[in-house]
């Protein structure tokens, strides 16, 4: 797990420390405003360990595709998460979307490869969830 302070960066790579920026919404203290701030909460969630987050993220998913998740999904924690980088996210009323990859590492030294994914969320009574996403695993571009 990595390790950091309250003012360090946040592990989603935003330059606010995590206690102000992504830990009050793993922590359900606040909901997350916007499509970005969900996916760089949950990325935080996975970075520190899923099986750790697995409430945030099962509460962070929407109703309709939830049911397909297991749990085993939500509990390997052998990924070393290295970095995300958002490239598209926008909102329109209560639909959303993002495609963001993030990095990692499958153990401690096992190459890096690249999670690439396009992804839908749905706000719902104010709080923003992961609908579902297209992903294809990517090598590192150089």
């Amino acid at each position: 797990m990595p390790a950091t302070t309250d003012t360090k960066r946040c592990y989603c790579g935003n330059d606010k420390p995590f206690a102000q920026c992504c830990e009050p919404i793993l922590t359900f203290k606040e909901k997350p405003k916007t499509v970005r701030h969900l996916v760089r909460a949950r990325y935080c969630a996975y970075a520190l360990g899923a099986g750790n987050h697995r409430e945030f993220l099962m509460r962070t998913w929407h109703p309709a595709t939830a049911r397909n998740v297991r749990v085993t999904d939500l509990t390997n924690d052998n990924l070393q998460w290295q970095g995300l980088e958002i490239l598209l996210a926008e909102q329109r009323g209560d639909q959303g979307r993002a495609e963001f990859k993030a990095t990692f590492r499958a153990g401690a030294d096992g190459p890096l490869r690249v999670h690439h994914e396009r992804a839908l969320f749905h706000r719902i009574q104010g709080l923003w969830l992961y609908l579902e996403g297209q992903v294809r695993e990517e090598e590192p571009s150089a």
